[in-house]
């Protein structure tokens, strides 16, 4: 299957709420206009990139990668991947691999020491970021807000 990558436009907007739905299904649909505002912010924030996948002329998967400047490491930044989705059609055919690979060579590009990733708590997910070439070196941790 030919998969392109490469960053999310706004006209996306439809299609990657849609996707985030498939990743967080008991979340309420965000409002458009609150997407739209969300988007601006994203889309304006420096070193922010939001790849999608496009697979049959459909937007497949997504990944969110933030650059974060850094002082330590010689100054070479760390990029945080968040929020990757594939759609359930597309899912087991390839298009997670590459948007992966699409973050690592953003995060090089970038001149970042490394890309971080946090997972859920479910070992078909962990392997399929290991067969990725990630490692769970460290134990995350999160806090919730209300």
């Amino acid at each position: 299957m030919d998969v392109t990558v490469r960053p999310a436009s706004e006209a996306e907007l439809p299609e990657l709420l849609a996707l985030y739905g498939e990743l967080n299904p008991d979340d309420a649909p965000l409002p458009r206009a609150s997407a739209e505002a969300v988007w601006q912010a994203v889309a304006g924030q420096r070193g922010r990139t939001v790849l999608v996948a496009d697979a049959l002329g459909a937007v497949a998967g997504t990944a969110d990668c933030l650059v974060m400047p850094n002082l330590t490491r010689g100054g070479r930044g760390v990029m945080f991947v968040e929020n990757v989705v594939v759609a359930g059609a597309f899912r087991r055919t390839g298009v997670g691999r590459r948007l992966l690979e699409a973050a690592v060579r953003l995060g090089e590009a970038e001149g970042c020491y490394k890309v971080q990733l946090l997972a859920a708590d479910d070992e078909y997910v962990h392997a399929f970021y290991e067969a990725c070439g990630f490692s769970a070196l460290a134990q995350g941790f999160r806090r919730y807000l209300p």
